[in-house]
Protein backbone atom coordinates (compact mmCIF):
# COMPACT_ATOMS: atom_id res chain seq x y z
CA UNK A 1 0.00 0.00 0.00
CA UNK A 2 1.31 3.48 -0.93
CA UNK A 3 1.79 6.21 1.67
CA UNK A 4 -1.69 7.59 2.82
CA UNK A 5 -2.57 10.71 1.21
CA UNK A 6 -4.22 13.96 2.61
CA UNK A 7 -7.38 14.14 0.78
CA UNK A 8 -10.83 16.30 0.50
CA UNK A 9 -13.70 14.69 -0.55
CA UNK A 10 -16.28 16.28 -2.23
CA UNK A 11 -19.72 14.50 -2.90
CA UNK A 12 -23.19 14.77 -1.97
CA UNK A 13 -25.80 11.79 -2.91
CA UNK A 14 -25.87 7.88 -2.93
CA UNK A 15 -23.57 7.62 -5.89
CA UNK A 16 -20.55 9.16 -3.81
CA UNK A 17 -21.25 6.91 -0.74
CA UNK A 18 -18.44 3.86 -1.56
CA UNK A 19 -16.62 6.13 -2.99
CA UNK A 20 -15.97 7.95 0.35
CA UNK A 21 -15.64 4.66 2.34
CA UNK A 22 -13.24 3.06 0.31
CA UNK A 23 -11.16 6.68 0.12
CA UNK A 24 -11.45 6.67 3.86
CA UNK A 25 -10.36 3.32 4.29
CA UNK A 26 -7.04 3.94 2.66
CA UNK A 27 -5.96 7.93 2.93
CA UNK A 28 -6.67 10.73 5.47
CA UNK A 29 -9.93 12.47 4.78
CA UNK A 30 -9.27 16.22 6.07
CA UNK A 31 -12.29 17.50 5.32
CA UNK A 32 -16.13 16.37 3.31
CA UNK A 33 -17.59 19.02 1.28
CA UNK A 34 -21.75 18.23 0.28
CA UNK A 35 -24.43 19.79 -0.42
CA UNK A 36 -26.71 21.69 2.61
CA UNK A 37 -29.11 20.05 3.81
CA UNK A 38 -32.39 20.74 2.38
CA UNK A 39 -35.81 19.80 3.21
CA UNK A 40 -36.76 16.87 2.12
CA UNK A 41 -40.29 14.00 3.32
CA UNK A 42 -43.47 15.15 3.54
CA UNK A 43 -42.78 17.31 6.78
CA UNK A 44 -40.59 18.81 4.49
CA UNK A 45 -37.75 18.89 7.35
CA UNK A 46 -34.36 19.55 6.76
CA UNK A 47 -32.23 16.66 5.82
CA UNK A 48 -28.60 16.45 5.69
CA UNK A 49 -27.12 14.50 2.38
CA UNK A 50 -26.35 10.78 2.43
CA UNK A 51 -22.38 11.51 2.56
CA UNK A 52 -22.93 14.21 5.30
CA UNK A 53 -24.24 11.66 7.27
CA UNK A 54 -21.37 9.06 6.43
CA UNK A 55 -18.87 11.91 7.58
CA UNK A 56 -20.68 12.50 10.49
CA UNK A 57 -20.07 8.57 11.33
CA UNK A 58 -16.68 8.71 9.71
CA UNK A 59 -15.86 11.60 12.45
CA UNK A 60 -14.73 13.80 9.81
CA UNK A 61 -15.17 17.62 9.39
CA UNK A 62 -18.05 18.75 7.05
CA UNK A 63 -18.67 22.22 5.19
CA UNK A 64 -21.58 22.67 3.61
CA UNK A 65 -21.25 25.82 1.75
CA UNK A 66 -23.82 27.06 -0.82
CA UNK A 67 -21.11 28.79 -2.93
CA UNK A 68 -17.46 28.42 -3.40
CA UNK A 69 -17.09 31.43 -5.00
CA UNK A 70 -16.63 33.41 -1.81
CA UNK A 71 -12.93 34.22 -1.14
CA UNK A 72 -13.18 33.30 2.54
CA UNK A 73 -14.53 30.03 1.61
CA UNK A 74 -11.89 29.12 -1.31
CA UNK A 75 -9.11 30.62 1.77
CA UNK A 76 -10.73 27.87 4.27
CA UNK A 77 -10.31 25.09 1.75
CA UNK A 78 -7.03 25.72 1.04
CA UNK A 79 -6.16 25.70 4.56
CA UNK A 80 -6.78 22.16 4.77
CA UNK A 81 -3.65 21.45 2.86
CA UNK A 82 -4.95 18.54 0.75
CA UNK A 83 -2.90 16.55 -1.40
CA UNK A 84 -5.98 16.18 -3.75
CA UNK A 85 -9.50 16.48 -3.70
CA UNK A 86 -11.76 13.78 -5.10
CA UNK A 87 -14.97 15.08 -6.51
CA UNK A 88 -18.35 12.45 -6.80
CA UNK A 89 -21.31 14.05 -8.21
CA UNK A 90 -21.25 17.15 -5.41
CA UNK A 91 -23.26 19.47 -7.48
CA UNK A 92 -21.58 22.85 -7.18
CA UNK A 93 -18.88 24.23 -9.71
CA UNK A 94 -15.51 24.32 -8.64
CA UNK A 95 -13.68 27.75 -9.66
CA UNK A 96 -10.26 28.06 -10.17
CA UNK A 97 -8.51 28.87 -6.71
CA UNK A 98 -10.79 25.71 -5.46
CA UNK A 99 -8.98 23.43 -8.61
CA UNK A 100 -5.78 24.52 -7.94
CA UNK A 101 -5.83 24.32 -4.16
CA UNK A 102 -4.41 20.46 -3.56
CA UNK A 103 -1.18 19.37 -4.37
CA UNK A 104 -2.18 17.33 -6.76
CA UNK A 105 -5.39 18.94 -8.20
CA UNK A 106 -9.28 17.99 -8.07
CA UNK A 107 -9.99 14.40 -9.02
CA UNK A 108 -13.57 13.72 -10.40
CA UNK A 109 -15.31 10.50 -10.33
CA UNK A 110 -17.81 10.80 -13.61
CA UNK A 111 -20.43 8.06 -14.82
CA UNK A 112 -19.75 7.76 -18.34
CA UNK A 113 -16.40 6.85 -20.79
CA UNK A 114 -15.66 10.46 -21.50
CA UNK A 115 -16.26 12.15 -23.80
CA UNK A 116 -19.94 10.83 -24.01
CA UNK A 117 -22.26 12.37 -21.52
CA UNK A 118 -20.76 14.71 -20.18
CA UNK A 119 -22.97 16.86 -17.60
CA UNK A 120 -25.77 16.21 -15.08
CA UNK A 121 -27.04 13.20 -16.06
CA UNK A 122 -25.23 10.59 -17.79
CA UNK A 123 -26.14 7.43 -16.34
CA UNK A 124 -29.68 8.19 -17.76
CA UNK A 125 -28.72 9.56 -20.73
CA UNK A 126 -27.28 6.49 -21.93
CA UNK A 127 -30.04 4.49 -21.32
CA UNK A 128 -32.30 6.94 -22.74
CA UNK A 129 -29.98 6.84 -26.11
CA UNK A 130 -29.95 3.13 -26.75
CA UNK A 131 -26.04 2.97 -25.80
CA UNK A 132 -24.69 -0.53 -25.29
CA UNK A 133 -22.42 0.36 -22.45
CA UNK A 134 -21.31 2.88 -20.10
CA UNK A 135 -18.72 3.06 -17.73
CA UNK A 136 -16.84 5.30 -14.89
CA UNK A 137 -14.33 7.82 -16.25
CA UNK A 138 -11.43 9.26 -13.36
CA UNK A 139 -10.72 12.43 -14.87
CA UNK A 140 -8.47 15.40 -13.81
CA UNK A 141 -10.73 18.94 -13.27
CA UNK A 142 -10.77 21.49 -15.32
CA UNK A 143 -12.63 24.96 -15.69
CA UNK A 144 -14.39 23.18 -18.67
CA UNK A 145 -17.92 21.24 -18.09
CA UNK A 146 -16.63 17.50 -17.66
CA UNK A 147 -13.47 18.33 -19.82
CA UNK A 148 -10.22 17.06 -18.08
CA UNK A 149 -7.62 14.96 -19.39
CA UNK A 150 -8.67 10.69 -18.39
CA UNK A 151 -6.76 8.94 -15.60
CA UNK A 152 -8.33 5.67 -15.66
CA UNK A 153 -11.77 3.99 -17.04
CA UNK A 154 -13.68 0.99 -17.39
CA UNK A 155 -16.74 -0.45 -19.34
CA UNK A 156 -20.31 -1.62 -18.22
CA UNK A 157 -22.44 -3.11 -20.09
CA UNK A 158 -25.87 -1.95 -20.68
CA UNK A 159 -29.30 -4.40 -21.51
CA UNK A 160 -32.51 -3.88 -22.26
CA UNK A 161 -33.32 -5.01 -19.02
CA UNK A 162 -30.99 -2.22 -17.34
CA UNK A 163 -32.72 0.28 -15.47
CA UNK A 164 -31.26 3.57 -13.96
CA UNK A 165 -31.26 2.62 -10.53
CA UNK A 166 -29.11 -0.63 -11.55
CA UNK A 167 -26.67 0.90 -13.48
CA UNK A 168 -26.07 3.98 -11.08
CA UNK A 169 -25.70 1.25 -8.17
CA UNK A 170 -22.78 -0.79 -10.48
CA UNK A 171 -21.17 2.49 -11.40
CA UNK A 172 -20.69 3.38 -8.03
CA UNK A 173 -18.95 0.48 -6.61
CA UNK A 174 -16.96 0.74 -9.82
CA UNK A 175 -16.11 4.21 -9.58
CA UNK A 176 -15.15 3.14 -5.88
CA UNK A 177 -12.80 0.67 -7.10
CA UNK A 178 -11.20 3.11 -9.62
CA UNK A 179 -10.30 5.90 -7.43
CA UNK A 180 -8.86 3.43 -5.00
CA UNK A 181 -6.59 2.68 -7.71
CA UNK A 182 -6.09 6.59 -8.98
CA UNK A 183 -5.03 7.63 -6.03
CA UNK A 184 -2.49 5.01 -5.36
CA UNK A 185 -1.12 5.05 -9.08
CA UNK A 186 -0.80 9.28 -8.29
CA UNK A 187 0.47 8.92 -4.93
CA UNK A 188 3.54 6.62 -6.57
CA UNK A 189 3.38 8.80 -9.54
CA UNK A 190 3.16 6.39 -12.24
CA UNK A 191 -0.61 7.58 -13.84
CA UNK A 192 -0.23 9.50 -16.73
CA UNK A 193 -3.09 11.67 -17.76
CA UNK A 194 -4.72 11.33 -21.22
CA UNK A 195 -7.11 14.28 -23.19
CA UNK A 196 -10.14 13.33 -24.24
CA UNK A 197 -10.59 13.19 -27.68
CA UNK A 198 -12.03 16.08 -29.88
CA UNK A 199 -14.88 13.27 -31.60
CA UNK A 200 -17.68 11.92 -29.69
CA UNK A 201 -18.55 14.52 -27.47
CA UNK A 202 -22.15 14.37 -25.94
CA UNK A 203 -23.81 16.24 -23.06
CA UNK A 204 -26.12 15.22 -20.81
CA UNK A 205 -28.63 17.80 -19.91
CA UNK A 206 -30.35 17.40 -16.31
CA UNK A 207 -33.91 15.59 -16.53
CA UNK A 208 -36.66 17.80 -17.47
CA UNK A 209 -40.26 16.80 -15.81
CA UNK A 210 -41.43 17.58 -19.05
CA UNK A 211 -39.62 14.49 -21.01
CA UNK A 212 -40.86 12.29 -18.40
CA UNK A 213 -44.58 11.06 -19.97
CA UNK A 214 -44.65 7.83 -22.01
CA UNK A 215 -45.31 8.14 -26.03
CA UNK A 216 -46.70 4.96 -27.42
CA UNK A 217 -46.35 6.64 -30.81
CA UNK A 218 -42.63 5.83 -31.00
CA UNK A 219 -40.89 2.55 -31.36
CA UNK A 220 -40.97 -0.03 -28.80
CA UNK A 221 -37.15 -0.55 -27.91
CA UNK A 222 -37.26 3.66 -27.73
CA UNK A 223 -40.21 3.49 -25.26
CA UNK A 224 -38.33 0.73 -23.38
CA UNK A 225 -35.27 2.30 -23.24
CA UNK A 226 -36.92 5.91 -22.24
CA UNK A 227 -39.09 3.77 -19.08
CA UNK A 228 -36.03 1.79 -18.41
CA UNK A 229 -33.92 5.13 -18.23
CA UNK A 230 -35.63 7.29 -15.73
CA UNK A 231 -36.37 4.54 -13.66
CA UNK A 232 -36.97 4.80 -10.53
CA UNK A 233 -36.96 8.45 -10.53
CA UNK A 234 -38.31 10.89 -12.01
CA UNK A 235 -39.96 7.72 -13.40
CA UNK A 236 -41.43 8.14 -16.97
CA UNK A 237 -45.47 7.33 -16.91
CA UNK A 238 -48.81 7.56 -18.48
CA UNK A 239 -52.21 9.06 -17.63
CA UNK A 240 -55.63 6.90 -16.84
CA UNK A 241 -58.19 7.82 -15.13
CA UNK A 242 -57.24 11.20 -14.02
CA UNK A 243 -53.91 10.00 -12.68
CA UNK A 244 -50.65 9.43 -13.61
CA UNK A 245 -49.02 5.80 -13.38
CA UNK A 246 -45.29 5.60 -13.77
CA UNK A 247 -43.91 2.42 -15.46
CA UNK A 248 -40.73 1.51 -13.44
CA UNK A 249 -40.14 -1.76 -15.78
CA UNK A 250 -40.87 -2.99 -19.14
CA UNK A 251 -40.01 -5.67 -21.76
CA UNK A 252 -40.47 -5.61 -25.04
CA UNK A 253 -43.34 -8.12 -26.25
CA UNK A 254 -45.93 -9.33 -29.07
CA UNK A 255 -48.65 -7.65 -29.98
CA UNK A 256 -50.51 -5.74 -32.43
CA UNK A 257 -52.84 -2.69 -32.04
CA UNK A 258 -53.14 1.38 -32.30
CA UNK A 259 -50.42 2.78 -30.27
CA UNK A 260 -51.07 3.25 -26.86
CA UNK A 261 -53.60 0.45 -26.80
CA UNK A 262 -53.38 -2.79 -24.33
CA UNK A 263 -53.73 -5.37 -26.30
CA UNK A 264 -53.00 -8.10 -24.04
CA UNK A 265 -53.93 -9.04 -20.72
CA UNK A 266 -51.00 -9.17 -18.98
CA UNK A 267 -50.52 -5.35 -19.50
CA UNK A 268 -49.24 -5.42 -23.22
CA UNK A 269 -48.99 -2.22 -25.15
CA UNK A 270 -48.81 -1.42 -28.42
CA UNK A 271 -45.91 0.81 -29.98
CA UNK A 272 -45.78 2.82 -32.65
CA UNK A 273 -43.53 -0.03 -33.83
CA UNK A 274 -43.74 -3.30 -32.17
CA UNK A 275 -45.17 -3.51 -28.09
CA UNK A 276 -43.92 -3.45 -24.75
CA UNK A 277 -44.95 -5.62 -21.71
CA UNK A 278 -45.09 -3.51 -18.48
CA UNK A 279 -43.85 -5.16 -15.71
CA UNK A 280 -43.82 -2.78 -12.47
CA UNK A 281 -46.13 -0.01 -11.99
CA UNK A 282 -46.86 2.37 -9.30
CA UNK A 283 -49.28 4.92 -8.90
CA UNK A 284 -49.50 8.05 -7.13
CA UNK A 285 -48.80 7.71 -3.17
CA UNK A 286 -48.36 3.81 -3.57
CA UNK A 287 -45.84 1.31 -3.35
CA UNK A 288 -44.44 -0.58 -7.24
CA UNK A 289 -46.25 -3.64 -7.71
CA UNK A 290 -45.57 -6.39 -11.05
CA UNK A 291 -47.98 -6.13 -13.04
CA UNK A 292 -50.36 -8.97 -11.82
CA UNK A 293 -50.67 -7.28 -8.33
CA UNK A 294 -50.91 -3.92 -10.00
CA UNK A 295 -54.45 -5.11 -12.00
CA UNK A 296 -55.81 -7.20 -9.02
CA UNK A 297 -56.21 -3.04 -7.71
CA UNK A 298 -56.71 -1.48 -10.84
CA UNK A 299 -58.41 -2.32 -13.78
CA UNK A 300 -56.80 -1.98 -17.03
CA UNK A 301 -58.49 -4.21 -19.70
CA UNK A 302 -57.78 -5.21 -23.58
CA UNK A 303 -58.59 -2.41 -25.70
CA UNK A 304 -57.99 0.48 -23.00
CA UNK A 305 -56.36 3.57 -24.71
CA UNK A 306 -53.52 5.06 -22.33
CA UNK A 307 -52.52 8.71 -23.17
Amino acid sequence: MTTPMRVIFMGTPDFAVAALKAVAARHSVAAVYTQPPRPAGRGQKDRESPIHLLALQLGVPVFTPISLKDPAVQTAFAAHQADVAVVAAYGLILPRPVLAAPHLGCINIHGSLLPRWRGAAPIQRAIMAGDRESGITIMQMEAGLDTGPMLLSAPVPISDATTAGELHDTLAVLGAELIVSTLDRLAAGDLPATPQPADGVTHAAKIDKAETAIDFSKPARAVLRHIHGLSPAPGAWFAHGGERIKVLRAELAAGRGAAGTIVGDDLTVACGDGSLRLLTLQRAGKSAADGAAFLRGYALPVGTHLA
